[in-house]
């Protein structure tokens, strides 16, 4: 898939495909860190990865990133044989979550609280 190939989603109602289309692309647990972390540190190996998503299992992270990659959002490089090391960095479709990112940050900043403060009524 060309980054720039508009992608298929199935949406049940035309005045809100746009929304649930991109719902269903970052609104998987584990894709908006990833694409954050990524944002952030620019292209990073797995292991790098991993530990830059702190809590995600190797699993969840392989399969999150061959979601993403299919998507169009990440793309996976060889950078090495020997021994065999892979970089993920962000398509300019993936870049282009930039601001939706930088929303989803500060409206959990601005109404989210920690479950150990709100268990506490803190």
């Amino acid at each position: 898939m060309a980054a720039d190939d508009p992608l298929e989603i199935w949406c049940a109602g035309e005045e809100w495909c746009a929304v649930t289309a991109t719902a269903t692309l970052v609104g998987k647990k584990w894709h908006p860190v990833i694409v954050d972390r990524l944002l952030q540190h620019g292209p990073l190996g797995f292991n790098a990865l991993k530990d830059a998503v702190d809590g995600i299992s190797s699993k969840v992270l392989s399969d999150s990133l061959d979601d993403l990659e299919e998507s169009g959002m990440v793309t996976r490089e060889v950078i090495s044989e020997k021994p065999f090391r892979v970089e993920y960095s962000l398509t300019e479709r993936g870049e282009d979550l930039q601001p939706v990112i930088a929303a989803m940050r500060e409206w959990g900043r601005d109404y989210l609280v920690p479950t150990s403060d709100a268990e506490t009524g803190r």
